[in-house]
């Protein structure tokens, strides 16, 4: 067999194999999907979406749906996202095994710690959105709107909101994988890092303005947890790497007395 021929097979087997794990992560969020398609329902699934808004508006105020199909389609859609949000280890396990066998074992051990911490980040930071973020924001501008208004948010336009804030919040709470990438991968240093903690404050800020709503409140609550969570990388960053220069340490210290002897 030829060198072509055989980076040809190659070639097709790793196309066969993300094929693979490209089908097995839709089958996990299609099987969710459809589990909570029966129970509890797209319905009670868009009510608890929803409840951060209906608690800021008057009594006896629903949203409206001015589309002729939204009722039907908005539930859906927020059925799915769930069901994507549950399967996302899975998804994440996936894309893991695929790449796995083309990492140094050092590189193994690091990498599925960082997906499992990667995925509980983005859900706390989901979290953090709909518990704290919603219903301050929420509560705010309620307040803050004339009596002479009666708020009928459209749910269609809710969800594009709340869609943008979660990815919003989750990707801020991955930052600390960010620097910590970027220092074990040797990108950047801690020291460096330390050093441009006042551009990556005014950048959280300039971030917060642009993805949030155009209140002060918001944009604080955003930036506010992503200039901790920075500080947080940069503590398990410098860890991280005070442990890798510790083995080399001990064996240097093992070399040296080996040529002693």
């Amino acid at each position: 067999m030829t060198q072509d021929a055989s980076t040809q097979d190659t070639f097709i087997s790793h196309l066969v194999e993300l094929r693979t794990r490209l089908l097995r992560a839709v089958v996990a969020v299609l099987v969710i999907f459809i589990v909570l398609f029966l129970y509890p329902g797209p319905s009670a699934i868009y009510d608890l979406l929803a409840q951060p808004m209906l608690a800021s508006l008057p009594e006896g105020t629903r949203m409206i749906a001015t589309g002729v199909i939204t009722p039907f389609m908005v539930p859906i859609k927020v059925t799915m996202l769930a069901a994507f949000v549950l399967a996302l280890p899975v998804v994440l396990y996936q894309a893991w095994a695929f790449i796995a066998p083309g990492l140094y074992k050092h590189e193994q051990r690091l990498a599925l710690p960082l997906i499992a911490s990667s995925t509980l980040l983005f859900l706390m930071g989901m979290a953090f959105c709909y518990f704290v973020v919603f219903r301050t924001v929420f509560h705010f501008i309620a307040n803050f709107a004339p009596h002479s208004i009666t708020p009928a948010p459209d749910i269609e336009a809710y969800l594009s909101f709340v869609m943008t804030m979660f990815v919003a919040f989750g990707v801020t709470f991955e930052v600390p994988i960010a620097v910590i990438l970027l220092v074990k991968s040797g990108v950047v240093t801690v020291e460096k890092l330390r050093a441009a903690r006042g551009y990556v404050i005014v950048g959280a800020f300039v971030i917060a303005a642009v993805v949030t709503p155009p209140d002060v409140l918001s944009q604080f609550m955003l930036a506010f947890p992503l200039c901790l969570l920075f500080e947080l990388g940069l503590i398990v960053a410098s860890i991280l790497k005070k442990r890798e220069f510790k083995p080399e340490d001990d064996d240097s210290t093992d070399e040296i007395a080996t040529h002693n002897d």
